[in-house]
């Protein structure tokens, strides 16, 4: 029976217990002794490990060097802009958007300035009350004009027949704010009246205004106010005549040097401000000729220079 092989933790010499079946000690060749690295090879490792270190700081170098020299180079030029450019541009800009009308712009720089001016009078009424007749005097709205803020503290140029007479004054700003108005000078020979609000909106805007001495016929101009009470209304038109005279339908009054135009006027416009197309004021509509006496525009406006204007307002001439 085959004996299983047992397996000692102790080594035992070969001369101890020598091996049945080994080879003679004559046949067994010692084991060859681990080879010992040539100076050649390490030399070799070294000057690799050294190029490698080398190379890292030349590249290092050359983006150093390559970054100063991005920093130091100067700008390239601006391209030089011609007048070509420029009008490119704006024929671009004119072909592709929608620009707003001259009377259009006009308008909106004129449009805060101007105002609703009331005449009130008082008249008598009846009513009954705990089966008595009680007389009392109601508000009546006698006539209804136009004005135009001229100093932001509440300055404001209009008509003379607008005014006269009333009892109360009333005038309504562009953002709706009313107040009551007093009569503080007057210039009977041109139609108009200085008034000063007793109330005035935050954000006051007064009118800007322009000298007449440059004005020709054939200038385009626009009215702004309440046309029988509906407004505020623009109209555009042209300057008709300069240094015109018009005499009143009563025949009471000789009006000299007026502004003509042709931008439609009707009642309620008295008092309104006739502007450029940069919305600058260069008179205060006053009257409109009436040949048949319907008080309906024909074609004919007329308007005070705005230097006779300001002087009612006490104001130099430009």
């Amino acid at each position: 029976m085959r004996r299983p092989a047992l397996y000692s933790s102790s080594r035992s010499s070969s001369q101890d217990r020598p091996d049945r079946g080994s080879p003679d000690a004559s046949e067994v060749q010692p084991s060859p002794e681990p080879a010992q690295p040539s100076r050649f090879s390490r030399l070799t490792r070294q000057l690799s490990l050294h190029n490698v270190y080398l190379l890292w700081s030349v590249v290092g170098l050359l983006a150093l060097l390559l970054a100063i020299s991005f920093a130091l180079s100067p700008p390239p030029p601006a391209r030089k802009l011609t007048q070509a450019n420029i009008n490119a541009a704006v024929l671009k800009t004119l072909e592709t958007s929608v620009l707003p009308s001259a009377a259009a712009k006009a308008y909106e720089v004129i449009s805060p300035s101007v105002v609703r001016v009331i005449g009130v009078s008082k008249s008598s009424g009846s009513g009954k009350g705990n089966g008595k007749t009680e007389i009392g005097k109601e508000e009546t709205e006698r006539s209804v004009g136009t004005g135009v803020v001229i100093v932001d503290k509440g300055i404001i140029l209009t008509n003379l027949h607008v005014v006269q007479g009333a009892e109360t004054i009333k005038v309504i700003f562009a953002d709706g704010l009313e107040s009551t108005a007093s009569i503080t000078g007057v210039q009977p020979e041109n139609d108009l009246a200085v008034l000063q609000a007793h109330k005035i909106p935050d954000d006051m805007i007064a009118a800007t205004m322009r000298s007449t001495a440059d004005l020709a016929p054939g200038d385009e101009v626009m009215a702004v106010g309440f046309p029988f009470g509906i407004g505020p209304s623009a109209s555009a038109g042209v300057i008709s005549g300069l240094k015109r005279n018009f005499r009143t339908p009563e025949g009471k009054q000789l009006l000299t040097n007026l502004i003509q135009f042709d931008a439609a006027a009707n009642p309620g416009n008295s008092g309104g401000p006739l502007v450029t197309m940069d919305g600058e004021v260069i008179g205060i509509v006053t009257a409109i000729y009436n040949p048949n006496q319907q008080r309906t525009f024909v074609g004919i406006g007329f308007a005070v220079p705005i230097e006779n204007a300001a002087s009612a307002a006490g104001m130099p001439p430009f």
